[in-house]
């Protein structure tokens, strides 16, 4: 049984958080699910857990593979201290090579379970839009302040394009974009201007999670 503190204490130009797509992050690629430890898991978790922990996802994972995710937790938690550190999450090579890991690391710090869970459900096909672009907002408000600058977006641009595109070209083309939303690159953008700027550029976020 978990612990309660590990659960729970014209072709438009597009610009989506494409380092987090389901080819990149694939819990798969973490590690094989066996089914004698799909058994060791679902033992440790009582119903109530189950049920407690999806309510705090939003249902947006079912219960066979919340307790997928919990192996994936305990793999991590290598102390089983009831959370998962920074220096853990770099030990996954797909976080660790994903252009974006320092700037995601200030979220996962010190996740448990329940948050863990509720952390990765952004990335679910039933995840929605709003919910996949506020979490790009986060990544994107560096010094969280509520928002989110030209030279914010161009900065976390050339994280995810490296030398495969000149500053000119991305400058080029993210101020096509916020032009056809109604804004300029002095523009500051709120979560609200956010949702208008990227709600129809096609961000796919999707993640695989193994339930056999």
């Amino acid at each position: 049984m978990i612990s309660r503190s590990s659960v729970g204490s014209k072709k438009k130009p597009q610009f989506g958080y494409c380092s987090l797509s389901s080819d990149q992050l694939r819990f798969s690629e973490i590690g094989h699910l066996d089914r004698e430890f799909m058994g060791n898991a679902s033992s440790m978790l009582t119903q109530y857990d189950i049920e407690e922990v999806q309510e705090h996802c939003d249902k947006l994972f079912s219960q066979q593979e919340i307790v997928s995710l919990y192996q994936r937790f305990c793999q991590l938690d290598r102390n089983a201290k009831g959370f998962i550190s920074a220096d853990e999450f770099l030990s996954v090579p797909e976080f660790a090579m994903n252009p974006l890991s320092q700037r995601l690391l200030k979220m996962v710090d010190g996740l448990n379970f329940k948050d863990f869970v509720a952390f990765l459900s952004v990335f679910s096909a039933k995840a929605s839009m709003h919910h996949k672009i506020e979490f790009i907002f986060k990544v994107y408000d560096a010094d969280s302040n509520g928002k989110v600058s030209f030279d914010d977006i161009i900065e976390v641009l050339r994280d995810l394009s490296g030398p495969f595109i000149s500053d000119k070209q991305r400058e080029q083309v993210l101020c096509q974009l916020l032009l056809e939303a109604g804004y300029t690159r002095n523009s500051h953008l709120t979560l609200d201007d956010f949702i208008k700027v990227l709600g129809n550029s096609g961000i796919k976020m999707d993640v695989e999670v193994p339930v056999d």
